[in-house]
């Protein structure tokens, strides 16, 4: 692949990033700020990813993984523990 399509595809990406943060910021519930936040970090490990992938560096890959798969562990427990509150 060469370098234009690279940066065509990272430009693309980053684009896609802006989505979720203007709709957090038009959006006073608190629920769907948590749901663009998380957006965001999918997104984003994604873009580590296919970095990691094109500079053949495995290490950045195994970040972006451990980002993937545990990184909204942390906003699903916020949502439980103000869903129990919301409760009592």
């Amino acid at each position: 692949m060469n370098l234009i399509a690279m940066n065509f595809i990272m430009i693309a990406m980053i684009l896609t990033l802006l989505i979720p943060i203007v709709e957090a910021c038009k959006d006073n519930n608190i629920w769907q700020k948590m749901l663009a936040l998380s957006s965001i970090s999918t997104k984003t490990s994604i873009m580590i990813l296919v970095v990691s992938v094109l500079r053949d560096d495995w290490m950045i890959g195994v970040v972006a993984v451990i980002i993937l798969s545990v990184g909204n562990a942390g906003f699903m427990l916020i949502a439980h523990v103000m869903k129990r509150m919301r409760n009592i």
